[in-house]
């Protein structure tokens, strides 16, 4: 965050430099020889006496500009200062030039003073007024005065209703000064405005807002910036993070629900630790899944996660048992097809299409578990909407996955499961174990 500067400044100081400058003056010297007294003593209002402007004519100091002979233009304004009884319009041309010199030179400090100086003047356009306080508002900013940055962007925000050019850099410097809680104050309505125009939030703002919401010890502010960066940007950080302050850490999370949240690590993270791909393989062999289990080993140990190190032994001895279990399961599961159906609870037929499920027979897996779900009897009915759900979702059947996906309305985690598991649907994670293994 300490790396971002506000980026448009040079175009401003570009454009409110030199460049505009020489109009004035020009439009000046033209009102000055047509008028009657051209030689008075003291200068009529918006107007430069002729003997001030030779030094401050934009024709001969361009040049001088361009060849980058600072020294010489700054003896013309040091020259233009002494002159006595300069008149508010003279003085404000001539912090016009002293901008132009200080922004040419990359002195930010004679920027600022200048900038203040044109700001305060009366003489400055209505027009022009805006880009001037936002450019010295920037000009505080990259000077890291953040205080003061805030002053000015808050001015700029005050005269300028209509327009939100001011809101990203006031936010960051909100951040940047320590004041965490303003800046997600302001933050927040931005982020939601977004989402609810459909448009993409920038991810350095829901990265912005997260890190704040954790300065301030905000949990739900924080998990809220989770779930906007797994929809938007997902990654293995994130997924890992909102899952488990989103699942597990919430309160009235039930521990039988650990298998379907570490199911959905699997499907949503590209690596995970070598104790998550172990836990979910055996606790897969252990509810009758060997061929989840074998999967679950495989990519563990693809990803080069599992069979290093200490206890490389005994991942192969896992992957040994799941393969073979695996081959075994896959020659005998059609006979248990007809015990499944004459069982007095759907249970059996659900674990028996998840099982095909596993085995990305989907056309026998799906079928299965809803006539479970059907036949009823089941201890926790959303369970196997979930697993439904995810079988769904396996298959590829993305609008099936959400809708039943959106029944699933128990606690203990189940939900909040699903819910997630929808934000997949919608944003799969490429380097996820993905959703149609």
């Amino acid at each position: 965050m300490s790396q971002f500067r506000f980026a448009r400044l040079a175009v401003m100081l570009a454009a409110i430099g030199l460049n505009a400058a020489p109009a004035l003056m020009q439009g000046a010297v033209a009102q000055d020889k047509n008028a009657q007294a051209a030689a008075a003593a003291q200068p009529k209002p918006d107007t430069v006496r002729p003997e001030l402007f030779k030094l401050l004519d934009p024709a001969q100091v361009k040049p001088l500009m361009d060849a980058k002979n600072y020294g010489e233009v700054q003896n013309r304004i040091t020259q233009a200062e002494a002159f006595p009884d300069k008149s508010p319009y003279e003085t404000y041309v001539l912090n016009r030039m002293k901008l132009s010199l200080a922004t040419a030179k990359g002195d930010d400090q004679g920027s600022i003073a200048a900038l203040e100086a044109i700001v305060a003047s009366d003489k400055l356009p209505a027009a022009d007024k805006p880009q001037f306080t936002q450019a010295l508002a920037g000009m505080y900013y990259n000077a890291k005065n953040y205080p003061k940055a805030i002053e000015w962007f808050k001015r700029f925000q005050a005269e300028n209703p209509n327009s939100d050019a001011a809101t990203g850099p006031l936010v960051r410097s909100y951040y940047l000064s320590g004041d965490y809680a303003n800046a997600m104050k302001l933050l927040r309505p931005q982020l939601e405005a977004a989402q609810q125009a459909g448009k993409t939030p920038s991810s350095e703002d829901l990265r912005l807002y997260a890190s704040a919401a954790v300065k301030v010890k905000d949990d739900a502010a924080y998990q809220y910036g989770l779930e906007q960066l797994i929809t938007y940007y997902p990654n293995d950080d994130v997924w890992m993070d909102a899952i488990y302050r989103g699942v597990v850490r919430k309160p009235g999370f039930n521990e039988a629900n650990y298998p379907d949240v570490l199911r959905l690590e699997f499907a949503a993270v590209k690596v995970l630790t070598p104790e998550m791909y172990t836990e979910l393989a055996e606790l897969a062999l252990k509810d009758g899944f060997p061929t989840e289990a074998k999967k679950v080993v495989d990519a563990g140990f693809a990803a080069g996660v599992l069979g290093t190190g200490s206890n490389a032994a005994q991942h192969r001895q896992l992957r040994d048992r799941a393969t073979k279990e695996a081959a075994n399961d896959a020659k005998n599961i059609a006979s248990g097809e007809a015990s499944a159906a004459k069982s007095k609870t759907g249970a059996g037929l659900v674990n028996l299409g998840w099982a095909y499920v596993t085995m990305d027979q989907f056309d026998k897996g799906i079928p299965f578990i809803e006539q479970g779900i059907a036949k009823g009897g089941l201890k926790v009915p959303d369970e196997a909407k979930l697993r439904l759900g995810l079988a769904y979702l396996r298959a590829g059947q993305k609008d099936k996955a959400i809708s039943t996906l959106q029944t699933v309305k128990a606690g203990g985690g189940l939900s909040d499961i699903a819910r997630y598991a929808i934000v997949l649907a919608n944003h799969p994670n490429p380097g996820g174990n993905n959703t149609s293994k």
